[in-house]
């Protein structure tokens, strides 16, 4: 767990130190050892946490699980390395961000740009075996997200939380329960998968809704461009 930042774990140590995640990470030991390959590499799979800092969080996207495919994930929600070619979700959140902002379509996909403004790139599960979507839903890692979006809500600084797909537009009521004249912003829409981005992704215009929302609460903007 030295991945984890000392402000992220002071939050969230019930769960770092439950038997459900023990049990989650001797499962994962187990699986690397069985010879299955599971991404991101165990030293990325906390970079969401180390980018962005509990004090930082002014954004939240979250989405599912990581990208299955081979040198893809590396702990970032729908982010990819430099020289990574970019998948078709990132894609098409590029295609919705250059419509929604005019922002240029950048030549590369990682979003860790966006981390450092503190918007927290997250997804419900953070780990998955190569090939297999969704493939460690259900094995634990639920209880450490919800504990992340737990300690983030449970703030009055106001953020904004875009849920991006069913899986994470179940987490709208766990946002809300923690005030009742909530502060934070929830945007609710499709996957941005090529499955799902016609369904109401594209036309959602998340990232000038946010913007709007962060300088009406007097916590600046965030400047989607990647350089």
């Amino acid at each position: 767990m030295n991945e984890i930042t000392p402000s992220w774990r002071a939050l969230l140590d019930p769960v770092l130190e439950s038997e459900e995640f023990g049990q989650l990470q001797d499962w994962l030991a187990t699986e690397e050892a069985a010879g299955k390959v599971i991404h991101p590499p165990v030293h990325q799979r906390f970079a969401a946490l180390h980018l962005t800092p509990p004090d930082a969080v002014r954004a939240v996207i979250l989405g599912q699980d990581p990208y299955h495919g081979a040198g893809q994930a590396h702990g970032l929600a729908f982010s990819v390395q430099r020289g990574v070619k970019v998948p078709p979700s990132l894609r098409n959140i590029f295609t919705e961000l250059e419509s929604d902002c005019l922002v240029p379509r950048p030549d590369h996909g990682d979003l860790s740009g966006w981390a450092r403004q503190g918007v927290l790139l997250l997804n419900t599960s953070l780990s998955v075996e190569e090939g297999i979507a969704a493939s460690h839903a259900g094995r634990g890692w639920e209880a450490l997200s919800d504990a992340i979006i737990d300690a983030v809500a449970s703030r009055r600084k106001p953020v904004a939380f875009a849920l991006w797909g069913a899986h994470a537009q179940k987490k709208a009521g766990r946002i809300a329960q923690h005030h009742e004249d909530s502060p934070h912003l929830v945007l609710s829409s499709p996957h941005p998968s090529p499955l799902s981005a016609h369904r109401g992704f594209f036309g959602s215009r998340p990232f000038s809704r946010t913007n709007a929302f962060l300088e009406g609460n007097g916590r600046g903007t965030i400047d989607w461009r990647l350089t």
